[in-house]
């Protein structure tokens, strides 16, 4: 009994570690920078599912050489050549190995072959490499919050916010304006848009007048009544018409002018002795 008690002791700490010893596993070696922390018997996943575990750690401590790991990985898995490994721990400290299979459908790699491998921090690598930059940060956080506090504590500050507090009062009576401006133009869009309606239709109705007029009958009219003012045009610049001798002979104007001058004369001589021109006595008597 305790022989047996022995026995199953074993295979339960083994099981309680991952090894199943009942069945075979081939042996993978990777090689690593850095394990952060990595243990004998951590599991090894291959696309979230658990492949095998680290069965021994060599350690150079002679710093020529990377640390090299021996994983068990079962037999039924392919490794493509060009696959990689990363070590991978999450926020409880749990540490695993993450098989990266590479696509190469033609080329494997056998037992006893290396995988590189590398450390994948995650989130609290990301977070670490944030540090630094945090540091550069809070000196010039640290000065805006003491601008911040010079600010907040300037009297100038209060009166300004009690200004914007006015200017939303104007900003909400204006609003409040506009809103009423707006129903009452809501209000007159009607009319006008009959007035606009009116408008339109007395349009439509002129493009229709319009478009009955015949404009060819019209051109010809006015073309031929150009032509009949061309033809008097000509007739009166023409020396050899009468409107033309008219308009263009001199001696016409120099004959009226003569004329004229004759009749003032003799209007002249009228006024001057008009009895040489009217004969009236009551006796029937001449004046010579």
């Amino acid at each position: 009994m305790a022989i047996l008690g022995l026995v199953v002791l074993f295979f339960g700490l083994n099981y309680l570690k991952g090894l199943n010893l009942f069945t075979s596993d081939k042996s993978y070696f990777m090689t690593f920078k850095d394990i952060s922390g990595l243990s004998n018997n951590s599991p090894i996943y291959a696309d979230g599912y658990k492949v095998g575990v680290v069965k021994n750690i060599k350690y150079d401590y002679n710093h020529q050489n990377d640390i090299e790991i021996e994983a068990g990985l079962d037999p039924s898995l392919r490794i493509p050549k060009g696959s990689t490994a990363e070590v991978v721990s999450d926020l409880l400290g749990n540490v695993q190995v993450n098989l990266l299979l590479a696509n190469n459908p033609r080329e494997k790699l056998e037992p006893g072959d290396r995988i590189v491998g590398r450390v994948n921090d995650g989130a609290m690598g990301k977070l670490k490499e944030m540090i630094p930059a945090v540091e550069r940060i809070l000196p010039k956080l640290d000065s805006i919050m003491s601008s911040l506090n010079t600010l907040l504590a300037d009297p100038a500050f209060a009166q300004s916010v009690h200004n914007i507090q006015q200017i939303t009062g104007g900003l909400t009576q204006t609003t409040s304006q506009l809103n009423t401006l707006l129903a009452g133009l809501n209000k007159d869009v009607p009319q006008l848009m009959t007035n606009t309606n009116g408008v339109l239709d007395q349009a439509n109705q002129l493009a229709g007048n319009l478009a009955q007029v015949n404009v060819g009958e019209t051109m010809q009219k006015i073309n031929s009544t150009l032509d009949n003012v061309q033809k008097l045009s000509a007739q009166l610049n023409n020396p050899q018409g009468t409107l033309g001798l008219l308009l263009n002979d001199a001696s016409l104007y120099n004959n009226l002018n003569s004329t004229m001058r004759d009749a003032d004369s003799l209007l002249v001589n009228f006024k001057a002795h008009p009895k040489r021109y009217v004969h009236f006595s009551i006796f029937g008597k001449k004046d010579k």
